[in-house]
């Protein structure tokens, strides 16, 4: 069986034995029925992680024992901020859970005119909680120390206006030109994923207001989902670690 690896949501100063969240002990002893002595990695968001034993376990607690820190990096050498436009059903979801695991380091979820996706912000904030657990399970799964963060729902607008000082792309099947033919070095990308309807005129032309760089991804119009993860991995091919 792999080693499990678990995120631990505070940071681990010191070695010795610590107890797990709770949601992490409900996963060692009541999904996976871990027992004592059995090993489990532990990881804290600080870019390193905790070889460590489980050192007992009840109906509602587990502790752990960490027996060393290890610093170790895997992420990308490309800064990647997705800003992607709230889909419907449990797109959105897929979507984190690739994207994460495809090394982006920042989401931002979106509406625009044609979101599809209507919720009260109460509503929104679950979903938000929601989203951030999954990319949380998905650098457990896929070896980050490093969590992404999922950040609060945003107007398009108000995401393009910040000020970035990297290269700012929108996919456009229009567009002149394609990933390969960006400049290089690039270091740091926002990118920009429209709804499942596209955006709109007024809304691709504000884009351009705020420098946003049409690019394409080919002859074909991709599903939102797909043209985000196909973006991404394009990206991470030409400037990051893939490939």
């Amino acid at each position: 069986m792999r080693t499990p690896r678990i995120y631990h949501p505070e940071t681990i100063h010191q070695l010795g034995v610590i107890a797990l969240s709770e949601d992490a002990a409900n996963h060692i002893g009541r999904v996976l029925r871990m027992q004592q002595g059995q090993p489990v990695l532990l990881f804290d968001g600080s870019g390193a992680e905790f070889p460590a034993v489980i050192a007992s376990v009840s109906k509602k607690s587990v502790d752990v024992e960490l027996t060393e820190r290890v610093e170790r990096s895997s992420e990308s050498p490309l800064n990647l901020h997705l800003g992607q436009v709230v889909s419907r059903g449990d797109k959105m979801e897929f979507t984190i859970q690739k994207s994460v695991e495809l090394g982006v380091n920042t989401i931002t979820p979106l509406i625009s005119e044609r979101c599809g996706v209507k919720l009260d912000q109460k509503r929104f904030e679950k979903k938000l909680d929601q989203w951030q657990k999954i990319a949380i399970s998905a650098c457990e799964q896929c070896g980050r120390n490093t969590v992404p963060e999922i950040r609060p729902i945003m107007k398009l607008e108000e995401w393009c206006a910040e000020e970035y000082d990297g290269l700012k792309l929108n996919l456009h099947p229009r567009a002149k030109y394609s990933i390969n033919t960006l400049p290089t070095p690039v270091e740091k990308v926002r990118l920009l994923i429209g709804p499942e309807g596209g955006l709109s005129a007024q809304e691709i032309d504000m884009t351009q207001e705020y420098q946003f760089e049409e690019t394409l991804l080919g002859p074909r119009v991709l599903r939102t989902e797909t043209a985000a993860l196909t973006a991404i991995t394009a990206l991470q091919v030409r400037f990051g670690d893939l490939g």
